[in-house]
């Protein structure tokens, strides 16, 4: 099974590009959501999170995510620390789901697949981008936050010049119209390659 890295910068519109592939029939797995959802339900990682952030990590049996975020936001290490616990699972989560699907490829989206390295192991790459002001005022727009956090986010993530030296395909998402024609063409694209292999 040919697995597709789907990716961008915060409010480059990675969920807009994910939906518009999974509109082909293509599976989408949203790494970030799975990641949720493993939080709350998986005992081993509730108990790690536990010995690395105490008590306050869950919060009525669910993860306390605004204690979370505010705990790892100036904390590379501790940030580092929680990925080191919850990748692996999610990645392990991610091989059982992709062996049940039946289709040419699949796309796993995640925000930090060239910072973590996990780029490596993807068949094809695509990297979503938008300019830095529409990204903020998108964010700005979705969530209940401010400049400053958005920006600070933005500035833990690699450059868009970065990733797209890494990439086989580069979707500019501004325009709804020509950002759907770009999907259209990088999946004929990845037919023909997945075909002739």
């Amino acid at each position: 099974m040919i697995t597709v890295g789907l990716t961008g910068g915060i409010g480059s519109g990675k969920t807009t590009i994910a939906k518009a592939f999974e509109a082909l029939g293509i599976p989408i797995y949203i790494a970030d959501d799975e990641a949720k959802k493993l939080m709350d339900t998986s005992k081993v990682l509730k108990r790690k999170l536990i010995l690395l952030f105490g008590e306050a990590a869950y919060k009525d049996n669910k993860l306390n995510r605004p204690y979370l975020a505010k705990t790892v936001f100036n904390d590379k290490e501790l940030l580092e620390k929680m990925n080191a616990i919850v990748h692996p699972k999610v990645a392990k989560h991610f091989t059982k789901w992709k062996n049940k699907q039946k289709a040419p490829y699949v796309i796993k989206e995640a925000a930090i697949l060239f910072e973590n390295g996990s780029y490596k192991n993807y068949d094809y790459i695509i990297t979503v981008t938008a300019p830095e002001k529409t990204r903020i005022e998108r964010v700005l727009k979705r969530d209940n936050t401010n400049i400053k956090k958005v920006k600070a986010i933005i500035a833990n993530q690699w450059k868009d010049n970065k990733k797209i030296e890494l990439s086989d395909y580069v979707i500019v998402n501004t325009n709804l119209e020509t950002t759907n024609q770009e999907v259209l063409k990088t999946h004929s694209n990845l037919l023909k390659k997945i075909n002739k292999s």
